[in-house]
């Protein structure tokens, strides 16, 4: 009813029923029920979904409860939309519903390549939490394996969002994903999961761990030609560079080729769940510079130029960075704050991530005894602003 309150409608609800059997069934105590009835108390959203549950309200009492006293048509109305996912999360999973969640998770995927992290974020929490919804009923048996993969993979895109962002709470999200993989007995999905986590460890310095994950989803794929080793082979050749070994590094480059080989058509994508030869280029090149061999490193950077398209800036600027530290290497400190510089300014605000500017401190400390050159002063100058202040020095440089 319109005007209804939720203790009218808790009421109207129970019916026949004694207030000491509904309580039993939301497990909660006679008087506070009572309180509620009688509008002395504002059920908790816990208790609201308890007692809908027990009623069978259909989502009714959990909208009620979310609309409270003085809430704006708005309001009202976010609660009635959240009544009714709850409604359509206790139905039957059909398959246009899996198909729906498959769609939805690998939009997300393509949208890693080229929307902004922070954009991102948003869009992925609120699905999760129509997702968690879903996992909280009774399925059958295939049908939960199929969310428990959705799952997954979402917990996957969320660490991988995070990472980018600079948050440390991605960690807890690759456990997630791993748990869910693991849950759902899906090894492809699991191999994906370490090979993206080990990116974490890598670009946080523990180069061993990124080396034992990227081994690890290689393992696990188990010869499957799926993305987890495509991804993780290259990035254990970037570990071993960075540790110096030539020899392991290049037995991994061999590898990630292969991979990239047995990789389906349809999987050589710019997605997180997708792996091309842009990336195995961009890969290749920035393991060649670390281990200094400069030639062979341009020539995999001018090929990843060729291949990725505009709208993939962090990786196109990412190369950029290697680009920039070859040129240190070589001894063109002048040229390689230019390109560094350049790479930052022509990215968007919302687009110089965490990772961009990590990796472009990590060009700048090898011009450091460089710092009277004034290229190589305005990279550092530029590095040293706020976020906010990179865009209004590009401004000036324009002028």
């Amino acid at each position: 009813m319109q005007n209804e309150t939720f203790g009218q409608a808790l009421r109207r609800l129970r019916g026949n029923r004694s207030v000491r059997d509904v309580a039993q069934l939301a497990s909660c105590g006679k008087s506070y029920v009572s309180d509620l009835e009688n509008g002395k108390r504002q059920p908790t959203e816990d208790i609201a979904v308890a007692l809908d549950r027990a009623l069978g309200a259909d989502g009714e009492l959990i909208a009620l409860a979310e609309r409270r006293p003085g809430a704006s048509v708005m309001e009202q109305a976010d609660a009635l939309q959240r009544g009714l996912t709850e409604s359509l999360a206790a139905g039957p999973v059909t398959d246009a519903s899996l198909d729906e969640w498959e769609y939805t998770v690998a939009r997300h995927g393509r949208a890693t390549r080229y929307r902004p992290e922070g954009e991102l974020l948003g869009e992925l929490v609120a699905d999760f939490q129509d997702l968690r919804l879903l996992l909280m009923h009774r399925h059958q048996p295939a049908v939960h394996k199929k969310l428990t993969t959705t799952a997954a993979r979402l917990a996957g895109l969320m660490a991988l969002t995070l990472l980018k962002l600079g948050d440390d709470r991605s960690q807890l999200w690759w456990r997630t994903g791993r748990a869910a993989a693991a849950a759902a007995e899906d090894r492809a999905t699991l191999s994906w999961i370490y090979a993206q986590e080990a990116y974490q460890r890598y670009y946080s310095g523990d180069l061993f761990g990124a080396v034992e994950l990227a081994s690890r989803a290689q393992h696990l794929a188990g010869g499957l030609p799926c993305v987890g080793p495509a991804l993780a082979a290259p990035l254990e050749a970037r570990a071993h560079a960075q540790l110096g070994a030539r020899e392991q590094s290049v037995e991994a480059l061999d590898a990630a080729e292969a991979a990239l080989r047995r990789l389906p058509e349809e999987e050589q994508i710019g997605s997180a769940f997708g792996y091309s030869e842009s990336q195995l280029r961009f890969h290749s090149g920035n393991a060649w510079t670390h281990l200094g061999e400069t030639r062979l490193a341009a020539a995999e950077h001018d090929r990843a130029l060729e291949l990725y398209p505009a709208s993939d800036r962090t990786d196109r600027a990412l190369v950029s960075l290697d680009q920039a530290m070859c040129l240190a290497l070589d001894g063109d400190l002048a040229g390689a704050a230019v390109r560094a510089t350049q790479a930052i300014l022509d990215l968007p605000e919302q687009h110089r991530s965490s990772l961009i500017i990590y990796r472009a401190r990590d060009v700048a400390a090898n011009v450091p005894e460089a710092r009277a050159v004034s290229e190589v002063r305005v990279l550092h100058e530029v590095l040293a602003l706020p976020a906010g202040e990179r865009g209004r020095s590009e401004d000036r440089e324009g002028n």
